[in-house]
């Protein structure tokens, strides 16, 4: 009985644990000791950006050209929902990062834990996890965007980099690799981290149509590492 009014007590008091703010990129590798990898590519993301042209169907093929142009002409004047509803929903789906056997994906998702003491609190754009309905099990994948081009509140990249931190500690293992994108106005950067390290790729910009391409075959390439090998390494 002890125990469990203990246990209450434990809940309760980080319930009312006050949420650590950090809102730059720099904070957060001095806070939690991260190491930021720019000059080369590890492994994982060398496997990663390895990718050839994706075969669209017709409608695929529609859908592409469609939003590409809209891009193209439209994204310098859109807000962040414009964004997010008129494009980066379209090319999420194109990635084949979509719900079903087990995996949930949610906009706007809430995720928080402690993280050595500290704890964090953030909201996702986009993200893919095991779960079920509204319930985030296992995270696997996440996206955070600002337009426009930097929010004065805070990086893209310190919100990624917070919901890794906090993905490490619902996974139960820090030493498995998880994979995110940072979108800045209309350039992508695809990031990878393991453990306290994390490598970041080069910008892609999806008004030019040949990176386009590439976002979405790299997005596909995550489903695929996601159904062959990464998933089952997630779940054990």
């Amino acid at each position: 009985m002890a125990r469990k009014k203990q246990q209450v007590n434990n809940d309760e008091l980080e319930k009312n644990q006050e949420v650590w703010q950090f809102q730059k990129e720099a904070e957060l590798v001095l806070s939690f000791g991260l190491t930021r990898i720019v000059e080369y590519q590890t492994p994982l993301m060398q496997e990663w950006l390895d990718v050839q042209p994706p075969e669209f169907n017709v409608v695929e093929q529609f859908i592409f050209e469609d939003k590409y142009k809209e891009a193209l002409t439209q994204i310098a004047g859109w807000s962040e929902e414009d964004l997010k509803m008129k494009f980066i929903a379209y090319i999420i789906d194109l990635g084949n990062l979509k719900a079903g056997n087990g995996l949930v994906t949610f906009f706007d998702k809430i995720t928080e834990a402690t993280v050595e003491g500290m704890k964090l609190k953030v909201k996702a754009d986009f993200m893919m996890a095991k779960g079920l309905l509204n319930l985030l099990q296992v995270p696997y994948f996440h996206f955070h965007e600002y337009k426009p081009e930097l929010n004065p509140t805070g990086e893209p990249m310190a919100q990624l980099l917070q919901s890794f931190l906090i993905a490490q500690v619902k996974n139960k293992n820090a030493q498995l690799p998880l994979y995110g994108v940072s979108m800045v106005g209309k350039h992508w950067t695809f990031i990878i981290m393991e453990g306290k390290t994390y490598c970041v790729s080069d910008t892609f910009s999806c008004t030019k149509k040949d990176d386009l391409l590439k976002i979405i075959a790299i997005l596909r390439k995550f489903r695929w590492l996601l159904d062959t090998r990464l998933r089952a390494a997630y779940e054990q």
